[in-house]
């Protein structure tokens, strides 16, 4: 009798063990509150900047990892504050929010970051840069809690065309998916522009899962295509607008976003007063 409760102890402990590395493996997610692809542009020294990021999953998966809510009908506000350092060195934050499916409005994070951009000279057609990021949520938005984001940043833009890498290390601090260690999670973009005034393309963005894993099984992995225009025309505003669709049984089927977005610059001779700039955006040269 005791050989077989030795025995199953033993499966019991293996048996945690194995849903402890499942839930590990299933934490990857691409982030629901900005989805957005970094084009290795910055606010010029001393301008502050001030994004809007909205987003709904119209039909999205009905279970969560763990302690997270499901995303089903969430919608998704998140107000992304900026601040130009030097010509190469950007300050942000984010406050986010979520409406629940029945109404209630949660606070659901905050997250800081850094990105480092090449300056103007560096090339004609091509930026590159970095952006790192600390960010801490309620466990009902993220079970990990603490994690850091590391998005290298590769573009390359001419008059017609704009193609923008983000092969990005997401890792969890804390939680089930710490143990993991740094999960993969690409974006690319890729945009036709017309006559300086629009844009329309695409966006993609997954996430593969953790890195020491060997990644995710294909129906585990997050897969999205996003068709999106944005407006080019009026100096220092961002538009983005777009549909997404889910590729994967383990992604939302349709999400709508859009994300509107203001750089101020400040009046020469005149700290601390804000005006609207004739510098064109950094996407119009």
């Amino acid at each position: 009798m005791r050989y077989f409760a030795s025995v199953r102890r033993r499966l019991l402990v293996v048996a945690a063990a194995s849903l402890t590395t499942l839930l590990a493996r299933g934490a990857a997610a691409v982030d629901p509150f900005e989805i957005q692809v970094y084009d290795g542009t910055a606010n010029a020294p001393g301008n502050p900047g001030l994004e809007l990021h909205l987003n709904e999953v119209a039909r999205g998966v009905t279970t969560g990892n763990g302690t997270e809510l499901p995303l089903n009908h969430q919608a998704h506000m998140t107000l992304e504050p900026s601040y130009g350092l030097f010509p190469f060195w950007e300050l942000g934050g984010y406050f986010e929010t979520a409406v629940r499916p029945d109404g209630t409005l949660d606070y659901a994070g905050v997250k800081l970051r850094s990105k480092f951009v090449t300056t103007k000279g560096f090339s004609e057609h091509v930026r590159l840069g970095i952006n790192l990021e600390l960010s801490l949520l309620p466990d009902t938005y993220d079970q990990n809690r603490w994690g850091t984001e590391v998005r290298p940043i590769i573009a390359y833009e001419d008059a017609n065309w704009e193609f923008v890498a983000n092969p990005i290390l997401d890792t969890p601090l804390a939680g089930p998916g710490f143990s993991a260690g740094p999960t993969f999670e690409p974006a690319v973009e890729a945009l036709r522009k017309i006559d300086r005034q629009i844009s329309f393309g695409i966006e993609y963005y997954s996430a593969l899962g953790p890195i020491s894993h060997g990644f995710l099984p294909w129906r585990e992995q997050e897969q999205y295509i996003y068709e999106v225009v944005n407006l080019l025309a009026i100096e220092h505003f961002e538009f983005n607008a777009g549909v997404g669709e889910g590729l994967t049984p383990a992604s939302n089927d349709v999400v709508f976003k859009m994300i509107l977005g203001f750089e101020f610059e400040r009046r020469a001779g005149t700290p601390g007063t804000l005006a609207r700039a004739s510098r064109p955006l950094p996407f119009l040269r």
